[in-house]
């Protein structure tokens, strides 16, 4: 994934190699990093990176992702890297749980159609409320979690399908044209 600074500083390709939940190699415009990550029972995590303990905290919103690093915090936008076009599939088949937390709102039910940006369930971590949205359009296939469960980071908490093909656009063009 390509970000940038928020505030319109300079792009960065960054790429998570490994995670098992305890160990971490991400790399960084082709830097490469591994270290040790343990999770906070308040939704944050400490990260163990070459001899330091960094405490590190992370949200995705709607348009954005914001880390808190140290003292440090950073709000991200995601910097489109191709050329236009539709996508074909769904960018993502599941939405799991980016940090420790609780389950406030489930917004969607199970057999929804759901459209790009929008809302699916709203999580509290760190006495922060975040509203995690669909990547793109999709069906709700399973929810794997209520209003009131804990949810650790990685968690999946709902499944997708595929969305039904738009009815008012043909299927596919005519080949005998």
């Amino acid at each position: 994934m390509k970000l940038k600074s928020a505030a319109g500083g300079p792009a960065f390709e960054v790429e998570i190699l490994a995670f098992d939940g305890k160990s971490l190699r991400a790399s960084i415009d082709g830097a490469e990093f591994a270290g040790e990550f343990a999770p906070a029972a308040d939704g944050g995590a400490t990260l163990r990176l070459d001899g330091r303990r960094i405490r590190v905290a992370g949200a995705r919103a709607r348009h954005a992702i914001l880390v808190a690093a140290g003292p440090a915090a950073f709000e991200f936008v995601a910097v489109e890297g191709r050329a236009g076009g539709a996508h074909q599939g769904l960018a993502a088949t599941e939405i799991a749980a980016p940090m420790p937390g609780k389950v406030l709102r489930v917004m969607v039910a199970e057999g929804e159609v759901v459209a790009s940006g929008q809302g699916l369930l709203v999580l509290e971590a760190m006495k922060m409320e975040t509203t995690l949205t669909a990547e793109n359009a999709a069906t709700v296939k399973k929810i794997r979690v209520g209003a009131g469960d804990s949810v650790d980071h990685g968690q999946t908490l709902i499944e997708f399908s595929p969305a039904p093909a738009d009815p008012s656009t043909p299927e596919s063009p005519a080949r005998d044209q």
